[in-house]
């Protein structure tokens, strides 16, 4: 049963170049896109607009940093803050390099901190390999779920 991929990205230029290289890299998992933080809570939480959802977690959150309503960083402390979101692996797929984004993200307890690359080939290459070890070669924590759902 193959989990989905949270993709959470507000950029329509980053979200596209980032369904690329995941098509790209051939991978099955479902790939559920939201365009803010608050749409990624409701999403995880099962609320608003995402109430009927299927039960169960991604294989893993695919998150920005800057991100409208609520950010990433905040995305991310409720997750770990939840007993059933805590154990879903968290990668934040950014642009920024400022290293106060990065201690912080590990201090609330990111998996990977990715730094957007600027060249396409780059990029896709990141997110397949991001996409192929997350969502095929690791082992996802029970409760994930099986799910191209996007909700903008």
């Amino acid at each position: 049963m193959l989990k989905p991929i949270l993709l959470v990205e507000d950029d329509k230029r980053d979200l596209e170049l980032t369904l690329v290289a995941l098509e790209r890299s051939k991978l099955s998992n479902e790939v559920i896109v939201v365009r803010d933080g608050a749409q990624a809570l409701d999403y995880l939480n099962r609320e608003g607009d995402f109430r009927a959802r299927e039960e169960g977690n991604p294989a893993v959150i695919l998150l920005d940093l800057k991100l409208p309503k609520v950010n990433g960083l905040e995305v991310l402390q409720q997750v770990r803050s939840s007993t059933q979101l805590r154990s879903i692996p968290v990668v934040m797929l950014t642009s920024s390099q400022e290293e106060s984004d990065v201690v912080k993200s590990y201090e609330l307890g990111v998996n990977a901190y990715v730094v957007k690359p600027v060249e396409f080939k780059q990029f896709v290459a990141a997110i397949a390999d991001l996409g192929i070890f997350w969502a095929v070669l690791n082992e996802p924590p029970p409760g994930s779920m099986k799910a191209m759902r996007r909700y903008e």
